[in-house]
């Protein structure tokens, strides 16, 4: 009996709880119930190519004209201080075909904030990228890949949609890897349906645009296409049906 008392407290404690902050949830803790996206395996050949960190008046004006010399289309997860300070690359994202995610304002890490203050992070930003008009899906990836059951909630209530990557796709091109050491990793651990992680900000992102070309090509001679994160999930039954249809009944 009490220790039915002690699991009930605590799960008030975790609903009211005015920090963000706690162990950071696993995979496996969030794949049998919200969805969160990781990846969309599918027979399609789709990949969704995904840069966070931007905008930088340098580097995501390079991504930029790689993607659309390939016509490639990819999704951008904007940090909201330096979406502020560059917006005509948000713009140009946006009439390129591209699709702007939010990333928070400052680039926080959600475990360590109150709610109130990642609220205020994600409106902020938010007010900011979606002013060119309201998306048809709001995605929303979170600093450091960090997750809580607290940030799960405040995403369902502002109808965002948790976008992650596909574990073997994470270039890790902010540790200075090399071009071709990414295109290797990329173009080897390719599946249909696979989000891959890049920045183009945060540093020196050489590299990446240097990648980017080695691997767009390939991609086009192998047949897959590279879209935006929501035209992948809308090919995925499972996601569009969740993401997209209208609730049974409505």
């Amino acid at each position: 009996m009490k220790k039915r008392y002690v699991v009930l407290i605590c799960s008030w404690l975790l609903c009211v709880a005015p920090v963000v902050s706690g162990e950071s949830l696993q995979r496996k803790d969030l794949e049998r119930g919200y969805p969160v996206v990781w990846e969309a395996p599918m027979k399609e050949k789709l990949i969704a190519i995904t840069f966070d960190d931007g905008p930088d008046p340098i580097f995501s004006s390079q991504v930029l004209d790689v993607l659309k010399e390939h016509q490639a289309k990819a999704t951008f997860f904007v940090v909201g201080e330096y979406a502020k300070m560059h917006p005509e690359i948000i713009k140009r994202e946006i009439a390129d075909g591209h699709e702007v995610g939010n990333h928070t304002f400052t680039h926080i890490d959600i475990l360590k904030v109150s709610t109130s203050k990642l609220k205020k992070e994600i409106e902020k930003t938010e007010r900011i990228i979606y002013r060119e008009g309201e998306p048809e899906l709001k995605l929303f990836r979170p600093p450091l890949g960090n997750i809580s059951w607290p940030l799960v909630k405040m995403m369902e209530e502002k109808n965002y949609k948790v976008v992650l990557w596909s574990w073997h796709q994470d270039t890790r091109d902010w540790a200075g890897r090399g071009a071709g050491s990414m295109a290797t990793q990329v173009l080897t651990n390719l599946r249909n349906g696979d989000i891959i992680l890049f920045h183009d900000a945060g540093g020196d992102r050489t590299p990446t645009v240097q990648a980017l070309k080695m691997i767009l090509p390939k991609l086009k001679e192998r047949g897959y296409k590279c879209v935006t994160v929501s035209e992948l999930l809308k090919s995925h039954p499972t996601y569009k049906k969740w993401f997209f249809e209208p609730p049974f009944g409505n």
